[in-house]
């Protein structure tokens, strides 16, 4: 499979607070050979951040303390972070919402559920090997 060999090595952070949507993401993505780091709502995921630089960052809107749109917002402004695609997921797949994701930073939007090739074919599409 030409994915397995594209995803190989690249780092996907996935933000949900649905212990579900982290684990049917994580499993898809591990077994095209992506690396995976989980985190639970945007405070979680600004703790790992750092550490971990994904390649790319799925993250859930509607989170508990800290939303979608603030999270993306935030890892925007960090000048390391500019340039990381963040894909916002979503259950609503309203125009208003896709906006609002794009105000924000977001880079493109998967309404939940997804399926392990439209996740695969997102993650190909916006990963790119960060340089150390």
């Amino acid at each position: 499979m030409s994915e397995i060999s594209q995803l190989a090595g690249i780092k996907v952070m996935v933000i949900d607070d649905s212990n579900t949507i982290r684990k049917s993401a994580e499993i898809f993505l591990k077994q095209a050979g992506a690396v995976v780091v989980l985190a639970e709502d945007g405070f979680d995921a600004l703790a790992k951040i750092n550490d971990h630089l994904p390649n790319v960052v799925f993250c859930d809107i509607l989170m508990p303390r800290l939303d979608g749109y603030q999270t993306c917002a935030l890892i925007k402004k960090n000048p390391k972070f500019s340039t990381t695609p963040v894909i916002m997921l979503s259950s609503k797949d309203g125009l208003f919402d896709r906006a609002r994701g794009r105000m924000v930073g977001s880079d493109e939007y998967l309404t939940k559920p997804f399926t392990k090739d439209s996740l695969l074919a997102t993650v190909a599409t916006h990963a790119v090997p960060r340089a150390s």
